[in-house]
């Protein structure tokens, strides 16, 4: 296991990365035994420690308890089995990074053409902070010259739509913009990896239907409160139309919780001092409220998701 790093499924976490030196002495103290699942760069799946070759010398080895009875954390929390592992999303972004980080999107993105060189360099610092259960080093691996084309496509046609002075086509504009999200919806899904590998995910929800749903949303608004509802149910929507892995993404997320965090967000954005606080503490609970369950149980349970405070 020269040079590896090492992960540990530990409870409903996951520990690492840990260098060959640091996973020795966990193996010495006896915190990485036989039924503890365990993975290294160049393993397809997590696997018991035991289960690896020369990994534990046969005088550390505890008696292994049959698979079906074992009680460790790692079997009963967090599920890392050959099905994939399943529990909720976590995310921890650095505030000081994710403050001037955010800002030099934000106001670069102003000036439209960068955007797409922006985007990619914003997702590349984002991803690798959220951790999924049994995708250790989660990464994106897309590229702005992907985007361009239907990105500067759309800002054209925007541009000759202007300068007709057509309020037709202005109105229809609005679909363009939103074709134009789904499109990013799907190049961002598309283009996630694991380790660098990509994890081969897609998107396949019809443009249609997520025309839809913004219209949907369009119209809550005008009930005042019902647009965290109709968000929590699109979220689902969405997390539903990830397909190419052999586990179900859903959304914990309430529309009453949606909505008291998302007033919390709207008040500290008007303040606008607290922005950085409020949106980060906003996008780390929308994030914990994501998980991967097995596929056939998605729809029979929901896995529980940890209450940011």
């Amino acid at each position: 296991m020269s040079g590896r790093s090492w992960f540990v499924a530990a409870g409903d976490k996951q520990e690492g990365p840990y260098s060959e030196e640091e996973f020795r002495d966990l193996i010495a103290r006896g915190h990485v035994r036989a039924d503890t699942y365990v993975w290294a760069d160049g393993m397809q799946d997590w696997k018991y420690a035991g289960d690896i070759p020369g990994l534990l010398s046969p005088g550390r080895m505890p008696p292994v308890l049959p698979r079906a009875a074992v009680p460790g954390p790692a079997t009963a929390a967090y599920g890392y089995a050959d099905s994939g592992a399943a529990g909720a999303l976590d995310s921890d972004f650095p505030f000081l990074e994710f403050v001037w980080r955010s800002l030099v999107f934000c106001v670069g993105s102003l000036f439209v053409i960068p955007l797409p060189w922006l985007l990619v360099w914003y997702l590349k610092w984002l991803v690798p902070c959220v951790r999924v259960p049994g995708r250790p080093n989660l990464s994106f691996e897309g590229t702005a010259m992907a985007v361009v084309p239907w990105y500067f496509g759309a800002v054209v046609l925007a541009i000759a739509v202007a300068m007709l002075g057509s309020e037709l086509l202005n109105n229809l504009m609005i679909i363009v913009q939103v074709a134009l999200y789904w499109l990013f919806i799907k190049w961002a899904v598309a283009n996630l990896a694991s380790n660098g590998q990509p994890l081969g995910l897609s998107f396949s929800g019809t443009v249609w239907a997520y025309l839809g749903w913004n219209l949907l949303v369009v119209v809550s608004i005008l009930t005042i409160i019902g647009w965290a509802w109709v968000y929590s149910a699109w979220t689902r929507w969405m997390c539903k139309n990830i397909q190419g892995t052999r586990r179900s993404v859903i959304f914990n997320g309430t529309g009453l919780e949606i909505l008291w965090r998302g007033l919390v967000t709207i008040i500290g954005c008007v303040l606008v001092i607290p922005i950085p606080w409020v949106v980060r503490w906003y996008m780390q609970w929308f994030i914990s409220q994501l998980a991967v369950v097995p596929r056939d149980a998605s729809s029979e349970r929901m896995i529980e998701a940890p209450r940011a405070p």
